[in-house]
This record gives C-alpha cells, sequence and structure tokens, in this order.
C-alpha cells in the first residue's frame, strides 16, 4: 500500500522546498507541481510533491493517517479521526461520478 504523506512548505530554493510534515523536516522535489511559496500545503510521496492541498485537506489526510497509526496501535474506535464522514454519505469526486 502506498501512502501520501501532507507536509507544509517552509522554504524553497529551485525546484526544492524544505517541507515541514508528521515525521519532521524533508526536502520535497517540485517538478511535479510548480513554484510554490512557504505555507502551501503538498500532498508528497518518495521525497516527491505531487499535488497542491488546502490546508483542509492537508488535516483531513493527517486525521486519516493518525486513525491508520492508531488501528496498527489496537484501537478499536477509529471515529473520531473522520469527524468530516460523521453523519454523512460520502461523495465521489467528480473525475469518478458518472457523466449525464
Amino acid at each position: 500500500m502506498c501512502l501520501g504523506v501532507p507536509m507544509q512548505v517552509v522554504s524553497v530554493e529551485g525546484r526544492w522546498a524544505q517541507c515541514r510534515g508528521r515525521d519532521g523536516d524533508q526536502l520535497i522535489d517540485l517538478c511535479l507541481v510548480g513554484d510554490v511559496q512557504p505555507g502551501t500545503w503538498l500532498m508528497t510521496f518518495l521525497n516527491t510533491a505531487r499535488s497542491v492541498m488546502t490546508a483542509e485537506e492537508a488535516a483531513q489526510n493527517s486525521a486519516a493517517l493518525d486513525a491508520l497509526a492508531a488501528v496498527l496501535a489496537g484501537a478499536d474506535d477509529v471515529s473520531g479521526f473522520f469527524a468530516d464522514l460523521i453523519d454523512r454519505e460520502p461523495q465521489l469526486p467528480d473525475f469518478l461520478k458518472v457523466a449525464p
């Protein structure tokens, strides 16, 4: 299973960004996302930014990673990590919806 990790840009030099995430600081390649500014959130995988995210998306993804860590540690109830999904049906992204 491959998991992306949200990281926040601290500084930028050329096509590289020093980013801070759940496991500390890391140098991230920006070739797939282009120019970014400090404070920008990125979805990263294998030291490469895959997409730009909002702060809300980064928080939701971090909560999902926290839930996974809790399950691996033996937790039974992870509903608290998915507050954005409680009491509502999950929605498909537009690109997965059937065209009318």
